[in-house]
């Protein structure tokens, strides 16, 4: 078992009980939690306050409910389980028989031992979740319930921030959203593949862009976290994702472009999909999305994808009990963790090279770069894998001629007829022996 399984597992256990809601102490203490491992900057932005077209909600703070039978037995409670209270439930209490309480209570047929999850925000009601094989079998009678639930207004809606700075101020943005209770593959897998990721770029020796890692909850988070950065984002922003669902079963990960496809993603895992069966590319759609549909509206326009694995349809426990840490598995995170940190050391380099000795092809003897190329051999690359060397040589003189600031890492690449990671290698070693550098724009 590696270290990061044990670290990816302890975190998991402490922050599935929290009742998490997109406001209230339980999303701010999962917040708080990560702090220990990541420096975030935890904003608010009030209740009332006008965000676009949306008002920020009261804070919800929910202290207990509970759903008490006819013979005096608990048939819900959220000290068992958070997701027995509809999120956002109104404080209530009262006795009421069966025929009225059944308008209350929210069940899957199809699923009967499955707690959904159930929410609502901006309207008023309340509501237990219950198995449906267990609300099929509740008996005529009075039922008592006791809702104990506070709505502040003096309250907002928190997100979280922190920066990895890099040799350019051009940002990648990772989001994921926290703002769900006790569901692991469609709430914690992002989050903590997000922290992962943290820690692994954080060791990396270069990162040529700055690395800006937001938790919020979704929707509302992402607008209230766009209402103070948007600007900043429009000017910085090269590419970003919204990881969601990262965990489950499926072998591959989805990517889902952004809406006008001007991302640097956009190009670089259509490629990589094209040679790797581990990635898949779907075009945008606002459908079952998430908070790429608040950047991407064309009011921002801004250049953000989204990363899943195993997503609405493709398993029975979307949005209910059954998303669990068992049916998610955390080696499913790491595996996204790994393909995602790949992809990423990819589009690090997939900005457009300029070559630094232009006035003519550059000695590359005096720099150690010429192979032998008389005879049969292989050229040794900084990361412990070998390349051909005419093929080494042909990729390192098609970048420096390609090098003019106007071509990007992909489109050398295609010239050189190689692969992606096999260009990214190279790239390296030319960097290092001061040949070229990089104009990090955007490459739409």
């Amino acid at each position: 078992m590696s270290c990061e399984y044990t670290f990816l597992s302890q975190c998991f256990d402490d922050l599935f009980p929290l009742p998490r809601s997109i406001t209230g102490p339980g999303i701010e203490a999962s917040m708080h939690y990560l702090q220990q491992f990541m420096p975030l900057s935890i904003e608010k932005v009030p209740s009332g306050n006008q965000v676009f077209d949306w008002t920020v909600p009261p804070e919800w703070h929910l202290k207990r409910a509970t759903l008490t039978g006819p013979s005096g037995q608990i048939i819900c409670d959220t000290n068992i389980n958070n997701l027995h209270i509809v999120n956002y439930s109104i404080p209530t209490q009262g006795e009421y028989d069966l025929s009225v309480l059944q308008t209350h209570l929210y069940s899957i047929p199809h699923l009967p031992t499955a707690i959904p999850y159930v929410t609502s925000y901006y309207h008023p009601t309340w509501g237990f979740c219950i198995a449906d094989e267990v609300k099929k079998n509740l008996k005529p009678g009075i039922y008592k319930v006791n809702i104990d639930t506070e709505f502040k207004t003096d309250g907002g809606v928190p997100f979280a921030h922190c920066i990895l700075p890099g040799e350019s101020n051009k940002e990648i943005l990772l989001s994921s959203y926290l703002c769900h209770p006790s569901m692991a593959n469609n709430e914690l897998s992002g989050p903590l593949v997000l922290l992962l990721l943290y820690k692994r770029i954080k060791m990396w020796p270069k990162r040529r862009f700055s690395y800006r890692f937001l938790l919020n909850p979704e929707t509302i988070g992402s607008l209230c976290f766009l209402s103070r950065y948007h600007h900043h984002l429009k000017q910085n922003l090269a590419a970003g994702l919204i990881l969601t669902c990262v965990g489950g079963s499926s072998n591959t990960l989805r990517y889902k472009s952004s809406r006008v496809n001007n991302s640097i993603f956009d190009e670089v895992i259509p490629t990589l999909s094209q040679t790797e069966s581990n990635w898949t590319f779907q075009a945008f759609s606002p459908l079952n999305g998430s908070d790429e549909r608040q950047y991407c509206s064309p009011g921002f326009n801004l250049p953000m994808g989204q990363i899943a694995r195993t997503v609405y349809g493709q398993y029975s426990g979307y949005h209910n009990s059954l998303d669990d840490k068992e049916s998610m598995d955390i080696n499913q995170l790491i595996k996204s963790v790994d393909q995602i940190e790949s992809m990423l050391k990819i589009a690090d380099v997939c900005g457009k090279p300029v070559n630094q000795s232009p006035f003519g092809e550059p000695q590359l003897g005096k720099r150690s770069l010429y192979p032998t190329i008389n005879k049969p051999g292989n050229w040794q690359l900084s990361n412990d894998k070998t390349i051909d060397n005419r093929k080494f040589l042909n990729i390192v003189l098609t970048t420096l001629s390609m090098a003019d600031g106007l071509n990007t890492s992909i489109e050398i690449a295609k010239k050189c007829n190689c692969s992606i990671h096999e260009l990214a290698d190279v790239i390296v070693i030319l960097e290092d022996k001061g040949l070229i550098k990089f104009n990090q724009e955007p490459l739409a």
